[in-house]
């Protein structure tokens, strides 16, 4: 629940939510703090004035005009009212968690109420600190705006979690830590005094034990709070206003603002956006969980690129030593080329785990907030907030969108020694990029049903389903081409040849889903011979059968990081062949282009 600890605190003080206020934009404040960012606007500038001039401006259309003016110098942490001649201008803060906040241009009157319950200046304006959306408040002040009691709940509850551990009521001396609560006897016991006083047996063994700090909160939640109407303080809230989306209470039906409004019945809406937030959870939780498993996948990929670079410079260093003495020279430049290109792959992913680790922890910190407001039973309590909720999960699940969660970077060097050239050329060594590159199939990806041979270069399957084995090198610039036999072919089965993103799904044919591209058809028997040619300076895909091209180009617009894939049942065994040379009429056709 730590996660969730951002979403208790408050954007101007950085601590806990206290007697927290709900705003017309659906954030939160403290009461107090919302006090101390009040702005007091001159008289004879208000909205009121305007209209009873007959200027018809409405509030927001006058407080847009200003926002402007207020925000225009952010960058310098300094803002201004710049449509009011006789503001003063009024240095910005920031809050202990770095949201700009305005103080109000005057220290409030001395008076005798608490600071949360004394009267506020007319015309005062308040500025919400995360939206930046204005209002001036009307003559109730702040009293005006709902009291959030399910965001008090949430909080109390995380607090007791935090608290320290309950110890055993029933030990005579030094009280043991409890490790059980009994519902229905209300006493928490250590493991000894509930084996001793507490037997499971008998009309005992009917009792329910829960751990303690379950216990705790059962026992510390208070009876649901009977909530009363903003505008008629004596009433309590009954129905549900559609349209204006809050609680109402019977007088507001009767003759206020909602009398011509579609009302509901408060215990239905209450019902209804639980299972609408519920609901929104589990598309977000889905999220969540790829996040995590994407967040190994990039950890895994920090590993291999070190591996990969340890090598690298092995092999680097092994050819520098084969050359003569001037070789050395160029040595130390290529080793720095080396360091700064792995430097560079892992600045990536680590950038990106990072990134994927904040937007988890608050995707995950929204998760369990939305799941204790849902845990309330207070029905307007949580219709108050359960529409900025449920769109706070759709928004952080759009958040989560396709290419979020796939890799920025590749682990492999796409580099390569030219060591032909002579002495006389050793001042133009330099890098090339891989013309012919050798890999084998993935074990490590692959479905669990997948059967390797060969040095893992032959493959065939346990399943009559499909599955699909992926190659252990994935490309993302240059041309490459590999081929792959077919060993054994029987009950004509539909196997699939191409390339394919990292997370496809292992457990469909290849094609099945948006994260493959490949061709089950065309020609392939018994000692058929299939070659993928993947040119990613062209972004196309092409596939030949026994070195006959299979139509045009098969696919367009082919970008990003893909590895050599196949799927296959048990009916088909394939061996890859790599290392293999452009054939020669492409590079010819390439070349013209």
């Amino acid at each position: 629940m730590e996660e969730m600890e951002e979403e208790l605190k408050c954007p101007v003080c950085g601590s806990f939510y206290r007697e927290p206020i709900i705003l017309p934009c659906s954030h939160n404040l403290c009461q107090a703090c919302a006090r101390n960012i009040l702005v007091q606007t001159p008289e004879s500038e208000s909205p009121q004035s305007r209209r009873a001039s007959g200027s018809g401006v409405s509030d927001y259309d006058y407080l847009d005009l200003d926002k402007m003016s207020l925000y225009s110098e952010a960058d310098s942490g300094y803002g201004s009212y710049g449509g009011f001649a006789s503001a003063p201008t009024t240095p910005c803060q920031k809050s202990p968690n770095g949201v700009r906040v305005f103080p109000p241009a005057m220290p409030p009157p001395a008076t005798h109420l608490s600071p949360a319950l004394a009267s506020v200046p007319r015309n005062s304006c308040i500025t919400c600190p995360q939206c930046h959306r204005s209002l001036i408040l009307d003559d109730r002040g702040l009293r005006g705006f709902p009291k959030n009691r399910v965001l008090e709940g949430v909080i109390d509850r995380y607090q007791q979690s935090k608290a320290a551990a309950l110890k055993c009521q029933l030990c005579e001396k030094a009280p043991k830590e409890a490790t059980v609560m009994c519902e229905q006897c209300d006493v928490f016991y250590c493991d000894p005094c509930r084996l001793r006083c507490h037997p499971p047996r008998g009309p005992l063994a009917k009792h329910r034990l829960v751990p303690p700090a379950q216990g705790r909160v059962s026992r510390r939640l208070s009876p649901r709070k009977v909530s009363t109407c903003t505008d008629h303080e004596l009433e309590n809230h009954s129905m549900y206003c559609v349209q204006c989306k809050m609680p109402v209470c019977y007088q507001c039906l009767e003759e206020g603002k909602h009398s011509s409004h579609e009302v509901k019945a408060l215990g239905a809406m209450w019902k209804l956006h639980k299972s609408q937030l519920s609901q929104a959870l589990n598309g977000l939780s889905d999220r969540a969980k790829e996040a995590k498993e994407f967040l190994v996948q990039l950890r895994n990929m920090v590993q291999q690129i070190q591996e990969n670079s340890v090598e690298f410079e092995a092999c680097l260093v092994a050819q520098c030593d084969a050359l003569i003495d001037a070789l050395n020279r160029r040595k130390a430049q290529l080793l720095a080329r080396v360091n700064k290109e792995h430097e560079h792959k892992l600045k990536v992913v680590r950038d990106q785990i990072s990134h994927c680790t904040v937007k988890l922890r608050q995707t995950t910190g929204l998760m369990e907030y939305c799941l204790e407001v849902i845990k309330e039973n207070d029905p307007s309590g949580f219709l108050q907030i359960s529409d900025a909720l449920i769109r706070r999960v759709h928004l952080t699940e759009d958040q989560w969108g396709k290419g979020t969660l796939t890799p920025r970077m590749t682990t492999d060097f796409d580099l390569s020694l030219d060591n032909s050239p002579l002495l006389q050329s050793i001042h133009q060594l330099d890098f090339v990029q891989v013309k012919v590159a050798w890999f084998a199939f993935d074990p490590g990806s692959a479905h669990s049903d997948i059967i390797f041979s060969n040095d893992n270069l032959t493959v065939t399957c346990s399943s009559y389903d499909d599955r699909v084995v992926l190659g252990k090198t994935g490309f993302s610039k240059g041309v490459h081409y590999w081929e792959l036999t077919v060993d054994r072919y029987d009950n004509h089965p539909d196997p699939a040849f191409g390339v394919a993103r990292i997370d496809v799904m292992k457990d469909v044919m290849l094609g099945k889903d948006d994260k493959a591209w490949a061709i089950t058809e065309g020609g392939i028997t018994k000692g058929a011979t299939v070659g993928v040619l993947l040119d990613l300076n062209r972004k196309t895909l092409t596939f030949f059968i026994n070195d006959e091209q299979q139509g045009p180009i098969a696919f367009e617009n082919v970008e990003g990081l893909f590895f050599p894939a196949v799927s296959l049942n048990r009916n088909v065994q394939v061996t890859l062949h790599t290392g293999l040379p452009v054939p020669d009429f492409y590079s010819s056709r390439a070349s013209i282009a």
